[in-house]
This record gives structure tokens, C-alpha cells and sequence, in this order.
């Protein structure tokens, strides 16, 4: 058993409280490899922003836990290398199972995730509870789900979405003792977040989403006076990115996300956590295909890679200022 605290890590209680008095998000950005999190500790030292870092399953499996737990802890040395102690929480995203969120807490994870929201309103509930006494005991936090968000991330996979029902919610935190929930009005996994059928297009030609159900979560936010909620499935999907894939030989035809004009509206409300990852992978992916098809013969990957990381860093860099907020609020 090692604790988050000796690996110089924080939970999320007073970083989402702070966020929802301030009216700002915290970032929550997904990582699986160094490059990735290099981006997120430059972008958050510079811009003096608390961050949250995310680990799917599968990513977790991708990268290995005692490697993740040692990543973790060179995180919170390198923003101190880099002049800022920024508070950095690492977070299990969609914990599937009970022994899962129990192993992620006996090796240094700060935050966990149990997302029971496919199963029964009951059996979501004790799945949930069970998991919130293992983790309170270490002073780890838990965010719960209800409602299903649509799309695929790793192994997390539906076709349809089903919102989360405001009267509910009372009755699920009471009984489990979440920190905080994560919810379904609108947002959806992946690049491929609405069928064309399901937007109108912009005199540009351009996919327009329809907008998220802001009044479903104004009804949350009565039920639920001041407590953290979480909006799952949250990237833009930048244009700039999935054109620029298509140019280097990449097929993303009809991707869209969330525009950044609505999750700036929702992290004004109680809405104090945004998931933000498959922007991360465009990015990434479009510098790595760009420096690759314009110099064919480069097969170092610091070459590559060094230019997707830079170009991360910018991308998530602007989230904090110009979406989240959250920006300016490291030393709150």
C-alpha cells in the first residue's frame, strides 16, 4: 500500500470546492505515455492551473500501475522543478469493478471513478457505496455516475444515451456518500460524438451539435445546492486537427465534439470537472502524421514525438484559459 500523499499528490475535495465558488472546471486530461504528461504539467505550471490526472483501464493496462504511480510522483516533482506547486490529482476514469478502484487506491491514485451507471438504479448504488467506504477510509475521493453517455472510449462503450434523471440524484448521493457525479445532459466518448443526422451545418458546411441539456442540469444543480458535478465525453474535436490528419493520410470524415462555447457556460455552474481526451489524441496524432509524411525518412522519435507534445502543450494551454477557467487558480 502506498498513500497519494507520499507521492506529493492531492484529492479533489477542496479543489472542487474552491472551483465551484470560483466558477471555473478543473481539467481533467487523459495520459498514456511521458509525452502526454510532459504537455499537461508544462501547460498547468505556466498557466498556474490545478489539474486532474486521468488514467482509463485501459491506459492503465497500457502503461502498467507501478509505472504510472512513479509517473505520477515525477509529476509533482517536475511542476516543482518548474517553479509552481500545482495541485495534481490522479484519477482512475470509469472504474468497471470494486477490486479495480481498490487496487488503484493501494498504489497511489488520489481519485477514483466507479461507474456503475449500466447497471440497475441499485445495484449502481451499492456498487457505489462499497467502493466510497474502501476509499474514504484513505482519504481518496469518489466520483459516481448516473445517466449514460453515448460513444466509445477504451472499453467503455454505448450506443445510446440516456439522461440523467434529476430525481434521483438526491437519493443516490445520499445513500452512497459520493464526492462528487458525473452526468449525462448531452456530451458523448470519442471524435465521433453525433451523427451528421443529428446536427445542422453552419454557412461554412460545417457540423453543428445540438446543445447540451442545460436545463436537465440547472434541475441537478436545485437538487444538489453547491456539490461537484462532472461532465463526462467533453472534447471539441478541433477542425484544425481532424483536417490536418485527413491531409497526412488520415480518415475522419464527419467528427465532431462540444463546442468550447458551451463547456465555458457549464464550468460557470457546478459543473467543476471537464474530461478532456480525445482532443489530446488528435493533437497528437496530427503532428505525428504531419512530421512523418513531410520528412519520410525520420525514425526518431523524439522527432515526432517532441512536436505532438509541443503542440499539446499549446492545446491545453488554451482550455485552461479560454474553456475551463481554471487558469490563475493554483494557489487559490
Amino acid at each position: 500500500m502506498i498513500s497519494y500523499k507520499e507521492l506529493g499528490l492531492v484529492n479533489t475535495r477542496d479543489m472542487f470546492a474552491k472551483a465551484v465558488k470560483g466558477g471555473y472546471a478543473i481539467p481533467a486530461y487523459n495520459f498514456s505515455n511521458m509525452e502526454q504528461l510532459q504537455a499537461i504539467i508544462q501547460a498547468c505550471v505556466e498557466t498556474k492551473s490545478p489539474v486532474i490526472l486521468q488514467v482509463s483501464k485501459g491506459a492503465r493496462d497500457y502503461a502498467n500501475i507501478n509505472l504510472l504511480k512513479n509517473m505520477a510522483r515525477g509529476a509533482t516533482e517536475y511542476a516543482h522543478e518548474l517553479g509552481c506547486d500545482i495541485p495534481i490529482v490522479l484519477h482512475l476514469d470509469h472504474g468497471s469493478s470494486f477490486e479495480l478502484c481498490k487496487e488503484c487506491i493501494e498504489n497511489g491514485f488520489s481519485s477514483v471513478m466507479i461507474d456503475g451507471s449500466s447497471l440497475p438504479y441499485d445495484e449502481n448504488v451499492a456498487l457505489t457505496k462499497k467502493v466510497v467506504e474502501f476509499a474514504h477510509q484513505y482519504d481518496v475521493t469518489v466520483e459516481g455516475e448516473l445517466g449514460v453517455l453515448a460513444g466509445i472510449e477504451d472499453e467503455v462503450v454505448a450506443a445510446q444515451s440516456h439522461y440523467t434523471k434529476p430525481e434521483e440524484v438526491e437519493d443516490f448521493v445520499k445513500k452512497t456518500g459520493v464526492d462528487s457525479l458525473a452526468i449525462s445532459v448531452g456530451t458523448s466518448h470519442g471524435a465521433y460524438k453525433f451523427t451528421p443526422e443529428q446536427c445542422t451545418r453552419n454557412a461554412e458546411g460545417v457540423l453543428v451539435p445540438p446543445e447540451l441539456r442545460f436545463d436537465i442540469l440547472h434541475e441537478i444543480e436545485v437538487k444538489l445546492p453547491g456539490f461537484p458535478i462532472v461532465l463526462h465525453g467533453s472534447s471539441s474535436v478541433p477542425q484544425q486537427y481532424v483536417k490536418m490528419i485527413n491531409e497526412y493520410g488520415g480518415k475522419l470524415t464527419d467528427s465532431v465534439g462540444i463546442p468550447e462555447e458551451q463547456l465555458r457556460k457549464a464550468s460557470k455552474s457546478a459543473v467543476c470537472k471537464i474530461n478532456i481526451d480525445s482532443d489530446g489524441r488528435l493533437a497528437m496524432t496530427a503532428l505525428v502524421r504531419k512530421v512523418l509524411t513531410e520528412k519520410p525518412a525520420e525514425f526518431d522519435p523524439r522527432k515526432y514525438l517532441g512536436p505532438a507534445r509541443d503542440e499539446l502543450k499549446k492545446m491545453y494551454m488554451h482550455k485552461n484559459i479560454e474553456v475551463l477557467g481554471s487558469a490563475g487558480h493554483a494557489l487559490d
